[in-house]
């Protein structure tokens, strides 16, 4: 039977890595507790039917799905401020997360970057130039840096500096490639409770200023940039094409408007809809809905074309959706960005940026950049 865990319970409480999966949004959310295998996606929601409480969680992958990590045990919380409820037995371990002194900032040779620079921003020219030529109207490229920690890195730790940097970001910390792909995405993919069914594209970014007013005025401008709102109107157009069709009400913001993170401004639109019964399972919408334009391109088959060509590293389960499931078909997925794949003393971190025609290639450099400094430091935590 459920049980209640109390309000003030917190799931990180009872993430244990490796083997166990976490995955929240300010405290709501649901951390596997007791594994009982693994499934294949496509059969995820007709496994858990079978299994009273049960959920699914896990990442699964750019290209093409993954088995999803099937948990006869889990903590879910539902609603922020209420108690979260256990399912399923034996009650899990609880170990409050005690945060340590960072280590020291990461030094050159710890480091190494694939793409270099330099070939990062000649792969934007050369997607520019396809753009241009015609036939592609936007692709995302992304770029690596690998870490040499020199100490086993901790995915529990690091999760928990992730959270109190991003507090309003779907953090997630799911088994992947042989470790734990750890991070705190801001984009929600998809969710679904009952038929009700909501999704925030994010395309379009602006770097933060510590001077408040500075900071305002680059929001404001991001909200006008024409290359910004064309390649956040190409997500937009994508996503509503794909609900559409399966909702019998889809409402979305009629402009994009700034949404700040840690050290980014995004461009947002807020969907919010009313599945046609029966309703697909949010599962289902996000393998709908992925790659949207905001971590592929568009058009898809012509954005897939030219990352395969211009990316020299498999994404994995980067970029890819992240959350789970349960047997009802309610769920959440986000967007694994703003993430690294931890395995042992080493972490690879994953950054990429949105190409269009008006696109600069120093400018898309200095975006993955900015987001691999922030991931780099909460990185010392873990």
């Amino acid at each position: 039977m459920p049980r209640s865990l109390g309000p003030a319970f917190d799931l990180l409480a009872a993430y244990r890595p490796p083997d166990g999966a976490f995955v929240a949004r300010a405290g709501v959310g649901v951390v596997a507790t007791r594994a009982a295998g693994w499934v294949p996606a496509d059969r995820a929601v007709e496994a858990l039917r079978a299994r009273r409480g049960a959920v699914a969680i896990g990442a699964l992958g750019f290209e093409g799905d993954r088995p999803l990590l099937l948990a006869d045990a889990a903590i879910r919380r539902r609603v922020r401020g209420r108690a979260p409820v256990l399912l399923g037995d034996p009650t899990p371990p609880v170990e409050p997360v005690r945060g340590r002194r960072p280590a020291a900032a990461f030094a050159e040779p710890q480091l190494r970057e694939h793409p270099a620079p330099d070939d990062y921003a000649a792969a934007v020219r050369v997607a520019v130039e396809r753009i241009r030529a015609g036939g592609l109207r936007k692709v995302v490229l992304a770029r690596t840096i690998e870490v040499r920690a020199g100490r086993p890195l901790d995915a529990r730790l690091l999760l928990h500096r992730l959270r109190a940097v991003e507090p309003d970001a779907y953090a997630f910390a799911v088994p992947a490639d042989g470790g734990v792909l750890v991070g705190a995405s801001p984009e929600l993919l998809v969710a679904r409770q009952g038929l009700r069914v909501r999704a925030n594209p994010l395309a379009g970014s602006a770097p933060r200023a510590a001077d408040a007013s500075e900071d305002r005025a680059i929001a404001r401008a991001l909200a006008r940039s024409a290359k910004d709102r064309e390649e956040h109107a190409i997500v937009v157009e994508a996503v509503a094409a794909a609900l559409g069709p399966l909702c019998r009400e889809l409402r979305w913001d009629p402009t994009p408007r700034p949404i700040a993170t840690a050290n980014v401004w995004h461009l947002s639109t807020r969907f919010v809809g009313t599945l046609r019964e029966p309703g697909p399972s949010a599962l289902d919408l996000a393998r709908a809905l992925h790659p949207t334009p905001a971590v592929g391109g568009e058009p898809a088959a012509a954005a897939l074309a030219a990352i395969e060509a211009l990316e020299p590293f498999d994404r994995g389960a980067y970029a890819g959706p992240v959350g789970w499931v349960d047997g009802a078909g309610d769920g959440v997925w986000a967007i694994a960005l703003r993430c690294a794949l931890l395995v042992g003393e080493r972490a690879t971190l994953y950054a990429g940026a949105g190409i269009v025609a008006a696109s600069d290639p120093a400018a898309e450099l200095a975006e993955t950049d900015r987001k691999f400094r922030a991931f780099l430091d909460a990185l010392r935590w873990g």
